[in-house]
């Protein structure tokens, strides 16, 4: 583990609650990564099936890493579920998470299937959503943006939310998606320049786009079904995919190695690939594309075949290496930066 990755993990320990010694057997501890509302959905769906009771704790897909690997020694999770697929990939490299071959692979898309065999079956994709932003309507009456030059615009000084991308794999997935898509260099002259009109970097990376709802901010730059998702319950939000392209998400679920309960990790995994817990996405305003091909994808779920895609490099920049290599650089260069 690098020095950084000990870090992260040192901070997590403190965080982590402790996992009760009853939790063994007919119990499953349950890590979980998109927003609280789906969390539960998915943790009382399937305590209500199974009668297996779930220990649920809700963070963010880096601050979930970074627990799963200081409890490495002595694992308290059993299942990490949902979250920026980079990150899973991650866990994966270091031996944090173990394979499984569900028999739901078969009923899986490409892009789901290849997350699982990028990672030896270690990871699996359970759904997927493009990056972009939102903007707030009454407070962007002109020239909205469509573009990530556009968010640069000086009239944007101080009101534009993005969130860190050590805590937050929305972030990471921004990071990563500039570099591909701008080359390394000019994509920190570009965070560099932007930096200059975000007001704040959130913890949560749906966290950006909440404050734009509510008019703390303009802007807020998020995968964007989070962007719908306000404006699904009547935020003054328009969703962008920013002109130039964008990159992706392939959210993904990982059983933890040697985790307390490994019969009730596999059969939640095996669960949250059917069709109807996927479904449960849309009954928490949750509008991300369900990996299971008999899935429903919601109506208002934004289509990857209408947004200009990068060829993201998930093997790559969810790697150890390379994750780590550049949110090291984005520290020094831009977290460093005054505000």
């Amino acid at each position: 583990m690098t020095k950084r990755s000990v870090l992260l993990a040192a901070a997590a320990i403190m965080l982590a609650p402790a996992v009760p010694a009853s939790a063994q057997g007919n119990e499953l501890v349950l890590y979980c990564s998109v927003q609280e509302e789906w969390c539960r959905a998915m943790s009382e769906a399937f305590q209500r099936e199974t009668g297996i009771n779930v220990l649920m704790t809700r963070r963010s897909s880096g601050e979930t890493y970074a627990q799963i690997a200081a409890e490495s020694g002595q694992p308290r999770g059993d299942v990490w579920w949902g979250g920026t697929g980079d990150p899973h990939l991650q866990a994966a490299q270091e031996g944090l998470t173990e394979e499984y071959r569900s028999d739901m692979l078969a009923e899986l898309q490409p892009w789901a299937l290849q997350q699982a065999e990028t990672s030896g079956y270690r990871t699996v994709g359970i759904y997927a959503g493009g990056l972009g932003f939102g903007y707030n309507t009454d407070l962007v009456t002109e020239n909205p943006p469509a573009c990530w030059a556009d968010l640069l615009d000086a009239r944007f000084e101080d009101d534009v939310q993005v969130a860190n991308p050590n805590s937050s794999g929305t972030s990471y997935t921004m990071l990563a998606t500039l570099v591909q898509l701008m080359g390394e260099e000019e994509a920190f002259e570009y965070l560099t320049q932007l930096h200059g009109n975000i007001s704040q970097y959130t913890q949560s990376g749906s966290a950006p786009i909440r404050a734009a709802a509510t008019g703390e901010t303009a802007i807020g730059i998020v995968f964007m079904h989070d962007a719908v998702a306000q404006t699904v319950t009547g935020a003054p939000i328009v969703t962008v995919a920013p002109c130039e392209g964008t990159g992706y998400e392939v959210g993904s679920m990982s059983i933890i190695a040697g985790g307390p309960n490994p019969d009730a990790a596999r059969a939640f995994y095996d669960w949250a690939l059917t069709p109807a817990a996927q479904e449960l996405g849309a009954t928490a305003n949750s509008f991300q594309i369900p990996s299971n091909v008999n899935s429903v994808t919601p109506d208002a779920a934004p289509r990857l075949e209408d947004v200009n895609l990068i060829d993201y490099d998930f093997a790559l920049y969810g790697s150890s290496e390379e994750r780590t290599r550049l949110l090291q650089r984005w520290d020094a260069e831009i977290g460093s930066l005054p505000q």
